[in-house]
């Protein structure tokens, strides 16, 4: 009889194994991001967040560089990556700063993904390739001032003139927007509500920055005005009509926080854990104490139960089962966690909790806006009740 294999020793940062269902080309492309993110924002995101400023661009072509733009799509500059691989590349970035995860969620996810499943040849020969490559920005118009969680009421319309579009509203709450080379807007026409691909240097578009944020500080945030900004016929994405099209891209990006989310918890997690080995009260580190290891514990277990939740539904997007009702389990549960991780990790720190100088309280307040964009907590608590009742709750 064989000798049992030996036992691996525990690991506190990978207490389940978890790498173990990782390929050698996931663990790439995750160590890759990872140590991007490490030399180039971690030594900055301070600074950035509280002065309200994100070197965008310049962060664009360097996510460019690494394929991390558009990163599952398939064709036209894009890496071809699997979605756990996506996912993964998300954990890493948003354990930097939800900011830098979001310009790449809008920038993939939205945008370069609206183009991609619902835009012509043409469309996509023109943008995606650009996009691609960081140096093309996108966002993607759907919120309006008084439709957030209600899109089919949006008052931006577009209307036909000859045989141009005339395109006139507002948009609010835009990622990427006053960087943005194209803007996918979505709007009422007569046959429907479709999607435009607006060059944002078009005559009648504007896009004034959000400032005085208390979230996402490290982020572009920006109104999009539309002020009878006339685009010829082929600005319409040719392949969809009706709400189906741009909730199908907010589906695709609520994956990636699904695993952005955990990124920002497991950074705060690993700061209190390695604060409470070297801070020293009542003459021994707090981590010996009982109540702060009950802290660890229960994060812990939140933490990698969630990465758990993320890597199967990133199996299930790369088998073609993921299901709409499952990216609203993903993100209802893991942002709802990764907040409590944060604020759990605020209390170990202590006072000290609130610097800048640690990355809690920055994750912490980005996480408050990360629980309401791609669908409020209410809004994936009443798609689940539909799914596990059959009623729907939402009219």
């Amino acid at each position: 009889m064989s000798a049992p294999a030996k036992r691996p020793s525990f690991d506190p940062v990978d207490p389940l194994g978890i790498d173990d269902l990782l390929g050698p080309e996931d663990l790439a492309v995750r160590d890759t991001v990872r140590s991007w993110a490490a030399d180039r924002v971690l030594p900055e995101i301070a600074d950035w967040y509280e002065r309200g400023e994100l070197p965008l661009r310049d962060l664009a072509r360097e996510l460019g560089s690494l394929g991390a733009l558009g990163m599952s799509l398939d064709g036209y500059g894009c890496a071809g990556a699997t979605a756990v691989q996506y996912g993964l590349a998300c954990l890493e970035l948003e354990a930097a700063d939800s900011g830098i995860r979001s310009l790449v969620s809008v920038q993939g996810s939205l945008a370069m993904y609206a183009i991609h499943r619902y835009g012509s040849e043409e469309q996509k020969q023109r943008w995606l390739p650009g996009m691609a490559a960081g140096e093309t920005i996108g966002c993607f118009g759907l919120t309006e001032p008084d439709h957030g969680s209600d899109p089919a009421g949006m008052r931006t319309c577009a209307k036909r003139d000859g045989g141009d579009w005339v395109l006139t509203g507002r948009k609010m709450w835009i990622t990427n927007g006053s960087a943005a080379g194209v803007a996918v807007v979505w709007a009422q026409t007569d046959d429907g509500i479709r999607g435009f691909a607006v060059p944002t240097d078009t005559p009648g578009f504007s896009a004034p920055e959000i400032r005085h944020k208390w979230s996402l500080r490290a982020s572009v945030t920006s109104e999009l005005v539309m002020d009878d900004v006339r685009l010829p016929a082929d600005a319409v994405l040719p392949e969809v009509s009706g709400l189906r099209g741009p909730l199908s891209c907010l589906n695709h990006a609520r994956y990636g926080i699904v695993w952005g989310a955990m990124g920002a918890a497991r950074a705060s997690f690993e700061a209190a854990r390695e604060y409470a080995r070297s801070r020293e009260q009542f003459g021994r580190p707090i981590g010996g104490f009982q109540l702060t290891q009950a802290k660890l514990a229960d994060m812990a277990l939140e933490l990698h139960k969630g990465i758990l939740l993320a890597h199967h539904l990133g199996r299930r997007m790369d088998a073609g089962t993921l299901r709409p009702e499952q990216v609203s389990f993903g993100k209802l549960n893991n942002v709802r966690e990764a907040i409590e991780i944060c604020r759990t990790a605020r209390t170990v720190l202590g006072a000290n909790g609130i610097s800048l100088e640690y990355p809690v309280m920055r994750h912490a307040t980005n996480l408050e806006s990360v629980l309401t964009y791609e669908g409020t907590v209410e809004m994936h608590q009443l798609v689940l009740g539909k799914a596990l009742t059959g009623l729907d709750a939402f009219r």
